[in-house]
């Protein structure tokens, strides 16, 4: 299994029957792809519709939110981009899963603009990492160049502040209890003291530490 499918598997663990979950682009989309087929979830694209599905049959003017090829399931609902905003601010999604370029001690988010490069816009990350009643966040551990992305202090332009829930990387999983960044479960491939080797972040070692459930 590479990085993403490590992360997909892990966060795919997190959605609960029933609920109404938003797939940010990127590598949030394959979470998908790994529900047990005893949980049933409606997924919700801020472009304006819930009952995101696998494409039968591909259509031209239906995309996600990404502008990717997507299906839809029946019973499905469209509607106009100021409803589906409404959902998202009104608090009825359940859980979003959005990918990152910077986290924090303090849940703090930055994930919509790297400074001096173009930016087609921030989509609905703000209004989702407010309006969703958990919040994860998924990506690889470190950036490309080997540099730290959960920090002490974000230095990308924020997202939101104290939102993120929980983050998953191919590493750990991290939550975020009573304002600490709590580490809940760790790979067998790495150790605690190596995580802190490639962590910024402080955080701090669960008592019921756990190896990272990704099957």
């Amino acid at each position: 299994m590479n990085a993403k499918e490590i992360i997909a598997r892990r966060v795919a663990k997190e959605l609960k029957d029933g609920d109404v979950v938003n797939l940010g682009i990127g590598l949030p989309t394959q979470v998908a792809n790994y529900l047990p087929d005893d949980v049933q979830v409606t997924l919700q694209s801020e472009n304006g519709f819930l009952g995101l599905g696998p494409i039968t049959q591909e259509d031209p003017n239906l995309v996600n939110a990404g502008g990717q090829p997507c299906g839809m399931l029946p019973g499905a609902a469209m509607f106009d981009s100021a409803f589906s905003f409404a959902l998202i601010r009104g608090g009825h999604v359940d859980l979003c899963v959005l990918g990152g370029l910077q986290v924090d001690e303090q849940a703090n988010l930055a994930n919509w603009v790297v400074p001096g490069k173009m930016v087609p816009g921030m989509g609905g990350a703000m209004d989702l990492v407010v309006g969703a009643k958990k919040v994860i966040i998924a990506m690889e551990h470190n950036a490309k160049d080997g540099g730290a992305k959960l920090l002490h202090r974000c230095h990308f332009p924020l997202t939101a502040q104290g939102k993120v829930s929980m983050v998953v990387t191919e590493l750990a999983v991290f939550s975020f209890i009573n304002q600490q960044m709590v580490l809940i479960e760790i790979s067998d491939d790495t150790t605690v003291d190596k995580l802190r080797e490639l962590t910024e972040a402080n955080f701090t070692v669960s008592p019921e530490l756990r190896p990272m459930q990704v099957n």
